[in-house]
């Protein structure tokens, strides 16, 4: 009995070992990438695999991080407007779109997402794509995490970089200097608006070649970034010699 005990407090003890070791390492981990950019995440890792089988011209993955004060403001605005209007007010999660989303996918049809900006970076930067509720909770996790180390500004920084714009382009500098031969400091809002517009497939459509339905979301990504006052809207979280 006295064995069956001491077993059982051991195993405890390596259980508490083992979630504590896991807590540090995901700290750290969040915490080195609040300053140092990411080489690359699981998903270009994953695309590049792809790229090497489906026949393109050029598998290679496009990449390369830029810091917000390199950026126009018109596209941190642009994907605030197009993926998440309540960036600024919320803490990581927007309830009511996740609410919504369970809603229409709930009477079928097109799945919906319901993911924050914050969560969306969650899940590139940090974790594997997927479906299950494993994945949902550790997502979750690191999108807490992520808003308490880094905090809006960096969250969308590395948003901006990460996000992929086209078939194997990821970030905006890479997306301005492919489809508007410039870099990100020097795109306007309607070409903002046209990169926002491909955020949610960026395979199928395309910023190259946009097609009607891409053509009519520009427009109205546009119209909300009017709407929600410009980008004085987002100065508030832009480096501070952008709000001079």
């Amino acid at each position: 009995m006295a064995k069956n005990r001491l077993g059982l407090r051991q195993l405890k003890l390596l259980f508490v070992k083992l979630i504590l070791s896991l807590f540090l390492i995901s700290v750290a981990w969040v915490l080195v990438y609040r300053w140092v950019a990411p080489p690359a995440t699981l998903h270009m890792l994953k695309r590049r695999g792809e790229a090497g089988t489906t026949g393109k011209d050029d598998p290679s993955i496009k990449y390369k991080f830029v810091s917000l004060e390199e950026m126009s403001p018109q596209l941190p605005l642009a994907v605030v407007a197009s993926e998440d209007q309540k960036f600024l007010e919320h803490n990581g999660f927007d309830f009511d779109a996740i609410s919504d989303a369970f809603e229409r996918n709930q009477k079928g049809g097109k799945v919906r997402g319901g993911s924050t900006i914050s969560q969306q970076v969650a899940k590139n930067v940090f974790l594997w794509h997927g479906r299950s509720y494993l994945r949902k909770a550790v997502e979750a996790y690191f999108t807490v995490l992520i808003e308490v180390l880094w905090g809006k500004q960096r969250i969308l920084e590395v948003y901006l970089n990460i996000a992929e714009m086209g078939d194997g382009v990821f970030g905006v500098e890479a997306a301005s200097q492919a489809y508007f031969k410039k870099p990100a400091s020097e795109v306007g809002r309607w070409e903002a608006s046209l990169l926002a517009a491909v955020l949610p497939n960026p395979v199928k459509y395309s910023a190259r070649r946009p097609s009607g339905y891409v053509l009519s979301r520009r427009v109205w990504i546009a119209r909300a970034m009017g709407r929600l006052g410009g980008t004085t809207y987002i100065l508030e979280i832009l480096p501070a010699k952008d709000e001079k």
